[in-house]
Protein backbone atom coordinates (compact mmCIF):
# COMPACT_ATOMS: atom_id res chain seq x y z
CA UNK A 1 0.00 0.00 0.00
CA UNK A 2 1.24 3.50 -1.09
CA UNK A 3 -1.14 6.64 0.06
CA UNK A 4 -0.05 10.62 0.25
CA UNK A 5 1.64 11.48 3.27
CA UNK A 6 0.55 14.77 4.14
CA UNK A 7 -1.06 15.13 7.55
CA UNK A 8 -4.80 15.54 7.71
CA UNK A 9 -7.53 17.65 9.57
CA UNK A 10 -10.52 15.56 11.30
CA UNK A 11 -13.38 17.66 11.03
CA UNK A 12 -15.26 15.41 13.34
CA UNK A 13 -17.98 18.01 14.01
CA UNK A 14 -19.14 17.85 10.73
CA UNK A 15 -21.18 15.57 9.00
CA UNK A 16 -19.73 13.65 5.70
CA UNK A 17 -21.48 11.67 3.04
CA UNK A 18 -18.40 8.90 3.96
CA UNK A 19 -18.92 8.30 7.30
CA UNK A 20 -22.69 8.84 7.07
CA UNK A 21 -22.76 5.92 4.21
CA UNK A 22 -20.40 4.00 7.07
CA UNK A 23 -23.12 4.48 9.43
CA UNK A 24 -25.65 3.22 7.03
CA UNK A 25 -23.95 -0.19 6.70
CA UNK A 26 -22.93 -0.19 10.35
CA UNK A 27 -19.49 0.59 10.49
CA UNK A 28 -17.61 2.19 13.74
CA UNK A 29 -16.03 4.68 11.41
CA UNK A 30 -18.29 8.02 11.98
CA UNK A 31 -18.67 10.45 14.68
CA UNK A 32 -21.82 12.02 16.58
CA UNK A 33 -22.59 14.58 13.46
CA UNK A 34 -22.49 12.06 11.37
CA UNK A 35 -25.16 9.77 13.17
CA UNK A 36 -27.11 12.35 13.92
CA UNK A 37 -27.26 13.81 10.08
CA UNK A 38 -27.52 9.62 9.36
CA UNK A 39 -30.84 9.60 11.28
CA UNK A 40 -32.44 12.03 10.16
CA UNK A 41 -31.92 10.95 6.79
CA UNK A 42 -33.34 7.45 7.95
CA UNK A 43 -36.48 9.22 9.35
CA UNK A 44 -37.54 10.29 6.02
CA UNK A 45 -35.94 7.09 4.14
CA UNK A 46 -35.48 3.95 6.43
CA UNK A 47 -34.95 1.59 3.60
CA UNK A 48 -31.39 4.06 3.04
CA UNK A 49 -29.24 1.06 4.67
CA UNK A 50 -30.75 -1.36 2.43
CA UNK A 51 -29.91 1.07 -0.52
CA UNK A 52 -26.35 0.99 1.15
CA UNK A 53 -25.76 -2.51 1.36
CA UNK A 54 -27.02 -2.79 -2.41
CA UNK A 55 -24.99 -0.39 -3.49
CA UNK A 56 -22.05 -1.92 -1.90
CA UNK A 57 -22.97 -5.27 -3.35
CA UNK A 58 -23.63 -3.83 -6.96
CA UNK A 59 -19.95 -2.73 -6.30
CA UNK A 60 -18.28 -5.81 -5.77
CA UNK A 61 -20.55 -7.65 -8.54
CA UNK A 62 -18.93 -4.99 -10.99
CA UNK A 63 -15.61 -5.77 -9.29
CA UNK A 64 -15.95 -9.71 -10.11
CA UNK A 65 -17.17 -8.88 -13.47
CA UNK A 66 -14.65 -6.76 -14.54
CA UNK A 67 -11.99 -9.60 -13.46
CA UNK A 68 -13.84 -11.81 -15.10
CA UNK A 69 -13.86 -10.20 -18.38
CA UNK A 70 -9.99 -9.89 -18.13
CA UNK A 71 -9.57 -6.31 -16.24
CA UNK A 72 -6.83 -5.83 -13.92
CA UNK A 73 -6.29 -2.58 -13.32
CA UNK A 74 -9.13 -0.23 -11.30
CA UNK A 75 -9.74 3.67 -10.34
CA UNK A 76 -12.01 4.23 -8.02
CA UNK A 77 -12.65 8.01 -7.62
CA UNK A 78 -14.88 8.95 -5.02
CA UNK A 79 -14.35 5.79 -2.72
CA UNK A 80 -15.09 6.47 0.45
CA UNK A 81 -14.21 4.79 3.65
CA UNK A 82 -13.01 1.85 3.44
CA UNK A 83 -14.97 -0.84 4.60
CA UNK A 84 -15.22 -5.05 4.26
CA UNK A 85 -14.74 -6.43 0.58
CA UNK A 86 -13.53 -3.37 -0.88
CA UNK A 87 -12.09 -3.10 -4.57
CA UNK A 88 -8.83 -4.19 -3.91
CA UNK A 89 -10.00 -7.30 -2.09
CA UNK A 90 -12.76 -8.41 -4.34
CA UNK A 91 -10.43 -7.78 -7.45
CA UNK A 92 -6.87 -9.11 -5.94
CA UNK A 93 -8.77 -11.98 -4.89
CA UNK A 94 -9.14 -13.40 -7.62
CA UNK A 95 -6.24 -11.92 -9.87
CA UNK A 96 -3.55 -11.31 -7.18
CA UNK A 97 -2.08 -9.26 -9.67
CA UNK A 98 -4.80 -6.26 -10.35
CA UNK A 99 -3.56 -2.75 -9.22
CA UNK A 100 -5.81 -0.30 -7.80
CA UNK A 101 -6.28 3.10 -7.14
CA UNK A 102 -8.54 5.16 -4.74
CA UNK A 103 -8.91 8.71 -5.58
CA UNK A 104 -11.04 11.15 -2.40
CA UNK A 105 -10.83 14.55 -1.89
CA UNK A 106 -11.42 14.22 1.82
CA UNK A 107 -8.72 14.18 3.94
CA UNK A 108 -10.73 11.82 6.54
CA UNK A 109 -10.92 9.14 3.48
CA UNK A 110 -6.77 9.40 3.46
CA UNK A 111 -6.49 9.14 7.04
CA UNK A 112 -9.33 5.87 7.23
CA UNK A 113 -7.34 4.33 4.51
CA UNK A 114 -4.01 4.42 6.02
CA UNK A 115 -5.13 2.98 9.21
CA UNK A 116 -7.58 0.43 7.65
CA UNK A 117 -5.82 -0.34 4.36
CA UNK A 118 -1.85 -0.17 5.21
CA UNK A 119 -0.52 -3.58 6.07
CA UNK A 120 1.70 -6.66 4.46
CA UNK A 121 0.00 -8.53 1.98
CA UNK A 122 -2.67 -5.91 0.73
CA UNK A 123 -1.38 -6.23 -2.78
CA UNK A 124 -0.74 -3.50 -5.65
CA UNK A 125 -2.63 -0.56 -4.01
CA UNK A 126 -2.70 2.97 -3.81
CA UNK A 127 -4.43 6.00 -2.30
CA UNK A 128 -4.37 9.63 -3.24
CA UNK A 129 -6.19 12.96 -2.31
CA UNK A 130 -7.33 14.12 -5.54
CA UNK A 131 -10.70 15.90 -6.57
CA UNK A 132 -13.20 14.81 -8.92
CA UNK A 133 -14.08 18.16 -10.01
CA UNK A 134 -10.24 18.08 -11.88
CA UNK A 135 -10.64 14.64 -14.01
CA UNK A 136 -7.31 15.60 -15.83
CA UNK A 137 -5.15 16.55 -12.41
CA UNK A 138 -6.31 13.23 -11.54
CA UNK A 139 -5.85 11.38 -14.80
CA UNK A 140 -1.76 13.14 -14.87
CA UNK A 141 -1.01 12.82 -11.28
CA UNK A 142 2.01 10.42 -11.52
CA UNK A 143 0.64 7.83 -8.93
CA UNK A 144 -1.74 7.19 -11.49
CA UNK A 145 -0.24 7.57 -14.15
CA UNK A 146 3.36 5.78 -13.06
CA UNK A 147 1.00 2.98 -11.98
CA UNK A 148 -1.95 2.77 -14.21
CA UNK A 149 -1.11 1.69 -18.02
CA UNK A 150 -4.45 3.79 -20.02
CA UNK A 151 -3.02 2.13 -23.10
CA UNK A 152 -4.46 -1.16 -21.87
CA UNK A 153 -7.65 -1.56 -21.03
CA UNK A 154 -9.17 -0.17 -17.28
CA UNK A 155 -12.28 0.09 -15.10
CA UNK A 156 -12.60 3.82 -13.47
CA UNK A 157 -14.99 3.68 -10.77
CA UNK A 158 -17.61 5.89 -9.77
CA UNK A 159 -20.00 4.50 -7.33
CA UNK A 160 -22.24 6.73 -5.44
CA UNK A 161 -20.15 10.39 -5.89
CA UNK A 162 -21.44 12.10 -8.49
CA UNK A 163 -24.68 13.30 -6.77
CA UNK A 164 -22.26 14.62 -4.41
CA UNK A 165 -20.95 17.43 -6.87
CA UNK A 166 -24.43 19.59 -7.63
CA UNK A 167 -22.85 22.35 -9.09
CA UNK A 168 -21.16 21.06 -12.10
CA UNK A 169 -23.14 18.93 -15.07
CA UNK A 170 -21.49 15.93 -14.38
CA UNK A 171 -20.98 15.22 -18.05
CA UNK A 172 -18.07 17.51 -17.77
CA UNK A 173 -16.83 15.52 -15.17
CA UNK A 174 -17.22 11.92 -16.86
CA UNK A 175 -16.27 12.61 -20.63
CA UNK A 176 -12.53 13.27 -19.92
CA UNK A 177 -12.64 10.08 -18.06
CA UNK A 178 -13.73 8.03 -21.22
CA UNK A 179 -11.77 10.07 -23.36
CA UNK A 180 -8.34 8.72 -21.51
CA UNK A 181 -9.91 4.62 -21.47
CA UNK A 182 -8.39 2.47 -23.87
CA UNK A 183 -10.95 -0.04 -25.90
CA UNK A 184 -11.85 -2.83 -23.81
CA UNK A 185 -12.02 -0.72 -20.97
CA UNK A 186 -14.93 -0.33 -18.35
CA UNK A 187 -16.82 2.33 -16.36
CA UNK A 188 -19.42 2.04 -13.25
CA UNK A 189 -21.70 4.80 -11.95
CA UNK A 190 -23.95 4.47 -9.20
CA UNK A 191 -26.33 7.15 -8.35
CA UNK A 192 -29.34 7.81 -6.77
CA UNK A 193 -32.52 8.98 -9.19
CA UNK A 194 -35.36 10.79 -8.76
CA UNK A 195 -37.21 8.51 -10.83
CA UNK A 196 -38.63 5.77 -7.80
CA UNK A 197 -40.51 7.85 -4.58
CA UNK A 198 -39.49 11.46 -5.98
CA UNK A 199 -41.01 13.11 -3.31
CA UNK A 200 -39.01 11.11 -0.55
CA UNK A 201 -35.86 10.96 -2.33
CA UNK A 202 -35.97 14.85 -2.41
CA UNK A 203 -36.53 15.16 1.43
CA UNK A 204 -33.70 12.93 1.96
CA UNK A 205 -31.22 15.10 -0.61
CA UNK A 206 -32.54 17.94 1.70
CA UNK A 207 -31.18 16.29 5.00
CA UNK A 208 -28.06 16.04 3.48
CA UNK A 209 -28.05 19.49 2.38
CA UNK A 210 -28.95 20.91 6.77
CA UNK A 211 -25.78 18.83 7.09
CA UNK A 212 -23.88 20.61 4.67
CA UNK A 213 -23.04 17.54 2.37
CA UNK A 214 -25.18 18.56 -0.70
CA UNK A 215 -26.40 16.23 -2.73
CA UNK A 216 -28.55 16.10 -6.06
CA UNK A 217 -30.44 13.02 -7.35
CA UNK A 218 -30.60 12.72 -11.18
CA UNK A 219 -32.62 11.32 -13.57
CA UNK A 220 -32.02 7.83 -15.69
CA UNK A 221 -31.93 9.71 -18.41
CA UNK A 222 -29.16 12.07 -17.27
CA UNK A 223 -27.37 9.11 -15.91
CA UNK A 224 -27.25 7.28 -18.94
CA UNK A 225 -25.90 10.12 -20.91
CA UNK A 226 -22.78 10.05 -18.49
CA UNK A 227 -21.88 6.86 -20.18
CA UNK A 228 -21.29 8.67 -23.95
CA UNK A 229 -21.22 6.05 -27.05
CA UNK A 230 -20.12 3.09 -24.69
CA UNK A 231 -22.08 -0.19 -24.58
CA UNK A 232 -24.29 -0.68 -21.87
CA UNK A 233 -23.17 -4.37 -20.64
CA UNK A 234 -26.78 -6.25 -19.91
CA UNK A 235 -28.90 -5.58 -18.65
CA UNK A 236 -28.37 -1.86 -18.82
CA UNK A 237 -28.53 0.94 -16.59
CA UNK A 238 -30.63 -0.48 -13.88
CA UNK A 239 -32.13 -0.13 -10.06
CA UNK A 240 -28.84 -2.06 -8.38
CA UNK A 241 -30.14 -5.25 -6.79
CA UNK A 242 -31.27 -5.73 -10.74
CA UNK A 243 -27.78 -5.76 -12.01
CA UNK A 244 -26.40 -9.26 -12.59
CA UNK A 245 -27.68 -10.44 -9.44
CA UNK A 246 -26.06 -13.42 -7.24
CA UNK A 247 -29.34 -13.99 -5.19
CA UNK A 248 -32.17 -11.78 -5.70
CA UNK A 249 -35.41 -12.08 -3.72
CA UNK A 250 -37.86 -9.93 -6.31
CA UNK A 251 -40.55 -9.67 -3.39
CA UNK A 252 -37.93 -7.12 -1.57
CA UNK A 253 -37.84 -4.73 -4.67
CA UNK A 254 -40.99 -3.09 -3.16
CA UNK A 255 -39.81 -2.84 0.24
CA UNK A 256 -36.40 -1.10 -0.91
CA UNK A 257 -37.80 0.90 -4.16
Amino acid sequence: MREDSAPVELKVHIAHPARMYDYYLGGKDNFAADRKAAEESLRVAPELRDIARENRAFMQRAVRFMVGAGIRQFLDIGTGLPTQRNVHEVAQEVAPDAHVVYVDNDPIVLAHARALLAGPGRGETRVITADLRDPDEILSRPEVQGFLDFREPVAIMLVSVLQFIPDRNPEDLVAPLRKAMAPGSFLVISHPTQDFRSEQVLQVAATYVRAKAPAVPRRKAEIEALFGDFELVEPGLVQTPLWRPDDLFIGELNRIW
